[in-house]
């Protein structure tokens, strides 16, 4: 089967069909092109909903994705990333082993094409040619034999006429002689000439033409056999992404298999988890017991019973009794923080005197200017350096974080000096490369600065261990953080930012602060009334550190002095003590080591 041999006379339609297959080839080229756009173009905007999810840089969002459900989005987002990345690849292959190499080759399929058919027109027109002349020296014979035919006829004509001259009779058969000589030759040129077409014709049908085409059929199922292969490249182009994105596709599933439910709820714990210890129960306070009082003080501790009754029933809707509002305590309570870096301990009197009835009445009556303290509260503030706003469990995180940073960033200084120490080395040993003495100005401010960490780091830590529970507090932190617990600062500042620290969930509002404000008052307007019961010792304890009780209701310890324990620190950290039977007062319990009786009315037994 042979375009050269079938198809001999069908020169045009060949034409006509070699152009189609490359119309064709050229739409298959422009089909995948189209392809690897809607590919780039899927990819971007897959690569851009996995970016707009992306969590934020030193944003709430990143803290967030510390659950293994975020994490496992998280883990889509990036495999979503990836099988982006995939459909890249397979617009790139495409491009490269399709589109860029197809539309060479139909570059070059076209000069292939036009060189063909180029050389077939120049046989064409050569057969056309010889065909021409053939006809040409054929119709020349024509004409010499007729012609050569005539002159016979005249000559016979002349020569039997015996009216013509001999002359005229020899010119007409020399006219005759010539006309045929000329015949013969136009009949040996038209054969000549015709074997020569024959010739070039029989090579033309045999020889020339079923070349041409046999090489044109060559180059059109090249074409046919290239097409075939750019499909078949088009399909393993994408089957070789399919197990990336199998891949991609089983991380996802991965992901979500390790999505776990306790760990979530633990890591909410961690999160929120205060570190206080839940209200206790209230005591009951009886008051239909006769008082050994005078008239005027039953009025007034009537009075005085009344509200009390009132603040503390009226305010169980409003809000929670925290464990440091209680009875006989010191005004106003001391911070959370059971560590003795909380303890006041300010320049101030050893023991304040009481303020006469009039003044805490007053003070009683006019606390609503405390609120504002709690509005400016919700309005957020400076945040403390040390966390102290924050509940004991979450100061304590912040710390440990802020503790991890700075040890950082010190091994990071520590890595830059000991690179410009190398440096400084390399220069002493080979001055030409550099002079060692300008480096050391560098050297300087990165030693400056791993000191500054390095204190930083210490101060940070120290704070961090007195969260735990691990390190007495240091007296000038004591004295910076006595003033907020003095006294005689104004009642608003204190109490608010006790509540502030003392409220579990972080959240404050005007009623509970104004709630919390009437109990403090109301027991410190209850303290200078109630007769003094002596209570019973539940236990011994040692001082281990000296502790100088300078606001109401403390009590000065000294270094290894042994003392009694009259009421356990309920969780405000406050430990009740007594000294010589009659010298009572409360000290910080991180300050000394407690032994309860077992058999003693109200102990607890530790573990």
């Amino acid at each position: 089967m042979s375009w050269g041999t079938e198809l001999w006379d069908q020169f045009d339609n060949l034409e006509k069909h070699t152009q189609w297959g490359i119309d064709i080839l050229e739409k298959y080229i422009k089909f995948v092109k189209e392809r690897t756009e809607i590919e780039l173009s899927y990819a971007k905007q897959l690569r851009n909903l996995s970016k707009k999810y992306q969590p934020k840089k030193n944003s709430k969002e990143e803290e967030e994705y510390r659950y293994t459900a975020c994490k496992a989005f998280l883990s889509t987002l990036n495999e979503m990333n990836d099988y982006a990345g995939q459909h890249e690849v397979i617009s790139e292959n495409m491009t490269s082993q399709i589109t860029v190499e197809l539309a060479r080759y139909v570059q070059e399929l076209k000069q292939e094409r036009k060189s063909h058919f180029h050389d077939g027109r120049k046989a064409q027109q050569h057969i056309e040619t010889c065909w021409k002349q053939l006809e040409s020296s054929k119709r020349r014979f024509e004409r010499d034999c007729k012609e050569a035919d005539r002159a016979q006829q005249y000559f016979e004509k002349m020569d039997a006429d015996i009216n013509v001259t001999k002359a005229d009779v020899e010119k007409a058969r020399q006219q005759a002689q010539m006309r045929h000589q000329m015949a013969e030759d136009s009949k040996a040129d038209y054969s000549s000439i015709l074997q020569k077409f024959n010739h070039e014709q029989h090579e033309y049908y045999h020889t020339h033409i079923p070349n041409i085409f046999q090489k044109i059929q060559e180059m059109e199922e090249r074409r046919i056999v290239r097409i075939g292969e750019s499909v078949k490249t088009y399909a393993e182009l994408d089957r070789q992404v399919i197990p990336i994105i199998g891949k991609c596709l089983d991380g996802i599933v991965k992901a979500a298999e390790s999505i776990d439910p306790k760990n979530d709820s633990q890591l909410a714990i961690e999160a929120y988890k205060s570190g206080f210890e839940p209200p206790g129960d209230i005591e009951f306070e009886d008051y239909t017991q006769p008082m050994k009082r005078t008239v005027s003080d039953n009025s007034l501790s009537n009075s005085r019973g009344e509200g009390k009754s009132e603040l503390k029933f009226g305010g169980k809707s409003k809000g929670k009794l925290w464990p440091f509002i209680k009875k006989n305590k010191p005004p106003p309570p001391p911070p959370a923080s059971a560590s003795p870096s909380a303890v006041p301990n300010g320049p101030q009197s050893p023991k304040q005197q009481k303020e006469p009835l009039s003044h805490r009445f007053n003070e009683f009556m006019t606390s609503k200017p405390k609120i504002h303290c709690f509005r400016s509260l919700k309005r957020g503030g400076a945040t403390p350096e040390d966390f102290s706003n924050l509940p004991p469990e979450q100061r304590r995180k912040k710390l440990q974080q802020k503790v991890d940073e700075l040890n950082k960033e010190i091994q990071k200084e520590m890595d830059q000096r000991d690179a410009i120490t190398k440096m400084k080395d390399v220069y002493l040993k080979n001055p030409q490369m550099g002079d060692p003495a300008s480096l050391d100005h560098k050297l300087a401010e990165v030693s400056q600065n791993i000191e500054k960490l390095r204190l930083e780091a210490q101060k940070f830590e120290a704070w961090l261990a007195e969260a735990e529970g691990r390190l007495p507090a240091r007296s000038e932190q004591a004295r910076r953080q006595s003033g907020m617990y003095d006294a005689q600062s104004p009642p608003a500042v204190n109490s608010c930012a006790q509540d502030r620290e003392s409220s579990p969930d972080g959240s404050y509002t005007e009623e509970r602060s104004q709630e919390s404000e009437g109990k403090v008052l109301a027991a410190d307007f209850d303290d200078e009334f109630d007769d003094e019961e002596t209570l019973p010792a539940i236990g011994t304890c040692k001082a281990l550190y000296t502790f100088e009780g300078q606001n109401e209701g403390t009590i000065s310890v000294v270094e290894g002095e042994t003392l009694y324990v009259i009421e356990e620190d309920k969780g405000d950290g406050w430990t009740r003590i007594r000294r010589n039977g009659d010298e009572e007062g409360y000290v910080p319990t991180s300050y000394v080591e407690v032994y309860l009786d077992k058999n003693a009315k109200g102990a607890k037994t530790y573990i």
